[in-house]
């Protein structure tokens, strides 16, 4: 069974100069991924001043939702959930998952380093015709030390809720841009990151690195800034099923939306 996912830090829906509201915008980006799972970071569920700005009709238009983000990308065609994570005086933002599939079970843990950054692993079960596949959304903050601590959690919730055989997805934003956590998250849980999986499949360059007895050279894809990728911030890890393709969706309109490129995979689940 083929299953489409992508994952995007959208930045709490405002534009990275000026804060000027996107969630229409980013509606319609999001449906262009055609994705039957979506993992979401910097999701607004509520900010009041925003919404008290910019809430109101204005030339027959409403630039910000009544409701919140995750609710509104959702719509009628996905299932969501979400995660609050950062709570202030004017609202909360936090991780989503939307899926065309029904979420049977959803739950959200605190792994927050300091008081000063809020952070936070959303985990949902989907329940797909090919059988059950635990999804985990993650934004990791921004110093190692903290980074490494998570990604322990991190571990510890995906042994503990999917054991060592249920199809996986470990997707979102995680802040890791010397690529130090990716052999931590392959060797306790047996993923595999989509780039990675890619790059290392009948190339030229891998053969070479084979026959020399070097190692494979992994590196997820650069997404950070979305208007000239330098940085690998963001990641699609997968166990229990196939990468058949993966891009990073980038250019002026992606630049206008967010200061993240967005990651589209397509994957098979036996």
């Amino acid at each position: 069974m083929k299953i489409r996912v992508a994952t995007y830090n959208i930045h709490k829906g405002v534009s990275s100069l000026r804060s000027m509201p996107r969630v229409v915008a980013l509606k319609r980006a999001i449906a262009q991924f055609d994705a039957n799972v979506v993992f979401l970071q910097e999701v607004q569920g509520r900010h009041d001043r925003f919404q008290a700005r910019y809430g109101h009709q204005k030339g027959g238009k409403r630039h910000w939702p009544e409701t919140g983000q995750h609710l509104f990308f959702a719509g009628e065609s996905h299932h969501c959930a979400y995660g609050m994570n950062a709570v202030y005086d004017h609202g909360h933002h936090g991780n989503a998952l939307l899926s065309t599939f029904p979420i049977v079970n959803s739950h959200n843990q605190d792994v927050s380093d300091h008081a000063y950054e809020q952070r936070g692993i959303l985990h949902c079960e989907l329940g797909t015709p090919a059988g059950k596949v635990h999804c985990f959304v993650v934004h990791l903050g921004l110093f190692e030390g903290g980074r490494t601590r998570q990604t322990d959690a991190l571990i510890e919730a995906v042994q503990h809720s999917a054991g060592n055989d249920e199809p996986v997805l470990i997707a979102g934003d995680f802040n890791d841009w010397r690529n130090t956590l990716s052999d931590r998250l392959r060797l306790a849980l047996g993923v595999k990151e989509v780039f990675d999986e890619l790059g290392t499949r009948n190339t030229l360059g891998e053969l070479v690195r084979h026959l020399a007895g070097r190692k494979p050279r992994l590196a997820p894809a650069r997404t950070f800034p979305a208007a000239l990728p330098w940085f690998r911030l963001d990641r699609i890890y997968v166990r229990g099923l196939e990468v058949t393709d993966a891009q990073v969706l980038h250019g002026p309109l992606w630049a206008r939306l967010s200061d993240h490129a967005p990651i589209v995979a397509t994957l098979d689940l036996a």
